[in-house]
């Protein structure tokens, strides 16, 4: 406790808070991935929203937005593992640098390593991640995803955000 008496900034979201979000993450990405996996076929799809949302089945063998999805080389599902590995280890790094007044900041790293965990589940049993989310408009087609890679876009979004216009990060020494 500092010297002046009061309690230190805790920030959100506390570890506890900050687990059960990872948690709940990874519990609806993969619950939702098993039924896609147990109601629809191989590159089957359903009609939600004409002319703008359908839900397929596909696999993504490669990185964020199917990058590296037809390459094919020699242990790809080992090396996208590890790659998924380096990058949790790298946020568990940056958190440790966010101040507790960066809350947005913590609550989107929080999102990120839940849709982390939740992809490298898959791609460490089954050497892809499950995808099927598709949103498009007309013939231009988005990217497919899930619930995983939902979490990790609004957490970079959060991430971005603090960084580029509330600018707690920056020393306030100067």
């Amino acid at each position: 406790m500092p010297a002046d008496g009061r309690e230190p900034p805790r920030g959100f979201p506390s570890k506890g808070v900050a687990a059960g979000i990872v948690a709940a993450i990874v519990i609806a990405d993969q619950w939702t991935k098993s039924l896609v996996q147990e109601h629809l076929p191989l590159y089957g799809s359903v009609r939600v929203i004409d002319g703008f949302l359908d839900l397929i089945h596909v696999r993504n063998t490669g990185v964020a937005f199917g990058l590296l999805n037809s390459v094919d080389i020699p242990y790809k599902a080992g090396l996208m593992t590890a790659v998924a590995l380096g990058a949790l280890v790298a946020l568990g790094i940056y958190a440790t640098q966010l101040s507790p007044r960066e809350t947005l900041a913590r609550f989107g790293l929080t999102l990120i390593v839940g849709g982390a965990v939740g992809n490298l589940i898959d791609r460490a049993t089954a050497g892809y991640v499950v995808d099927f989310v598709d949103v498009y408009w007309g013939g231009w087609h988005f990217w497919a995803f899930n619930v995983a890679d939902a979490a990790i876009t609004v957490g970079a979004s959060c991430l971005i955000f603090e960084l580029l216009f509330l600018k707690r990060h920056v020393s306030e020494t100067a």
